[in-house]
């Protein structure tokens, strides 16, 4: 659906008829780094580390067209082009110059459902409409102090384990959790394990910020020590594997080295039992 290369990482939008994502990464990556190698007479590895994927929620609310947008706009962000120009199409190493050319256009780059989310039709009209839309996006960026923030939604992207709707996170938590039940958790990756116990974290987080009249949004204004989020770091810590500094960073509790001594005085202490009892309640 979408597709960007930048200096020394790539974002991809795509969409698999069946649960084949790893097989399809690994020959992705594999051929990639074999023709690049030969091309270039180079050897070893190209790629660092494993690739981060997120699922998206397909089903409702333009979810598909926020992360095309935050893909084709990556360059935007990176400064890599003159932004005051607008001329995202500049940019040669992204679909987006390929969406707005549907004769050159390769089969396999569905603009479809991207489209069809911003309501706009694969013709001339809506080609014209979504350079205009794009566009006039670059320049919000352009104006922007912190460019990385110039769309709420795009954090969500970056610091996010799936983009969705609530119910579209309680599927996948189900899921994971019958992965779980159904394996020995020895014989689980620890990819699966970690991502079980992220989306485990983020559901308990989020009951836990319900119960204290908080959002997430409100995290990182509020005193890194504060009463509240010591124990939601004690509920996380109790109940799933994530880390110290997966906690710190939902929490913005600052140094990881924090968390171990607020849970400790959230256990001992009575003064926290309020709110101990409040959350356990969620």
């Amino acid at each position: 659906h979408a597709f960007v290369l930048m200096g020394n990482h790539y974002h991809l939008l795509l969409e698999t008829p069946e649960a084949n994502l790893v097989a399809g990464m690994k020959w992705l990556q594999g051929t990639y780094t074999q023709r690049f190698n030969t091309r270039h007479k180079l050897c070893g590895h190209l790629f660092q580390g494993r690739y981060k994927a997120m699922p998206v929620d397909a089903s409702t609310g333009g979810y598909f067209s926020t992360v095309g947008s935050y893909i084709h706009l990556n360059p935007a962000r990176a400064g890599l082009f003159d932004l005051n120009s607008g001329k995202l199409v500049n940019y040669r190493w992204s679909s987006f110059p390929l969406y707005l050319r549907p004769s050159v256009r390769p089969d396999w780059l569905v603009v479809e459902r991207v489209f069809g989310e911003l309501g706009v039709q694969d013709d001339r009209s809506g080609l014209s409409w979504y350079r205009t839309y794009m566009t006039k996006r670059v320049l919000e960026i352009a104006s922007t102090a912190d460019r990385q923030d110039a769309d709420e939604d795009w954090s969500k992207i970056r610091r996010g384990w799936y983009l969705g709707s609530d119910h579209f996170r309680d599927e996948l938590i189900d899921r994971l959790d019958e992965v779980v039940k159904g394996c020995k958790r020895s014989s689980l990756h620890g990819r699966e394990i970690t991502l079980h116990d992220e989306a485990e974290a983020e559901r308990l987080l989020l009951r836990g910020l319900e119960k204290l009249g908080l959002a997430l949004d409100d995290l990182e204004a509020l005193p890194k020590g504060l009463s509240e989020k010591g124990v939601l770091a004690w509920l996380l810590r109790k109940n799933t594997t994530v880390s110290r500094a997966w906690i710190s960073g939902k929490l913005h509790m600052g140094d990881e080295s924090r968390i171990t001594k607020l849970v400790a005085d959230v256990e001992k202490s009575s003064r926290y039992d309020d709110l101990k009892q409040l959350i356990i309640d969620s």
